[in-house]
């Protein structure tokens, strides 16, 4: 005999707001957002890439084997942007309007620090895409430069700063 899911409720708990993606019966359900008003709303998300300072230099010098390793990322990243909704379970397909993928290499760390930015006028945030973006983005890196180095640590992804919709503006 199957098992019935157990009822989930989709208000307000005591424990904090409900999951929208639950339905009341316990299923996953993409929301409806045909209500709510198209305004214009951006997602900025970040990563990093660690290496060692040999490998970053491999990549700043373009002697990378496979080739233009942050040209790459970034349209690796933006490709993925644009392609969400088919990577991410119920993320609602997009009219991306602009989208952005920035690498700057950073001695410091060393490695390099990935920066998505994600615009749309629509009914739904974009901070999936932009997280997308940037998850792509590393793992573009990660990929042109295994064969020199095993250990590249991909770390930090997260939303930085989001705006518009009904909650407003965050920022981490």
């Amino acid at each position: 005999m199957a098992r019935k899911p157990a009822k989930t409720k989709t208000a307000k708990s005591k424990a904090g707001p409900a999951l929208t993606h639950i339905g009341a019966s316990g299923e996953a359900r993409m929301v409806d957002v045909s209500d709510k008003p198209a305004t214009e709303r951006l997602a900025v998300a970040e990563g990093r890439v660690v290496m060692t300072k040999a490998t970053l230099d491999l990549i700043v010098s373009g002697n990378a084997k496979k080739g233009d390793v942050l040209g790459t990322a970034r349209i690796a990243g933006i490709m993925a942007a644009k392609r969400t909704s088919e990577l991410i379970p119920l993320c609602h397909p997009l009219a991306l309007s602009k989208v952005t993928v920035n690498i700057e290499p950073d001695a410091k760390l060393p490695g390099c620090l990935v920066r998505a930015s994600v615009k749309v006028t629509g009914p739904t945030g974009v901070e999936m895409e932009a997280l997308t973006a940037v998850s792509v983005a590393c793992l573009t890196i990660y990929d042109m430069i295994k064969a020199v180095e095993r250990g590249v640590r991909i770390e930090g992804i997260h939303l930085v700063e989001k705006l518009g919709g009904k909650s407003g503006h965050y920022r981490a």
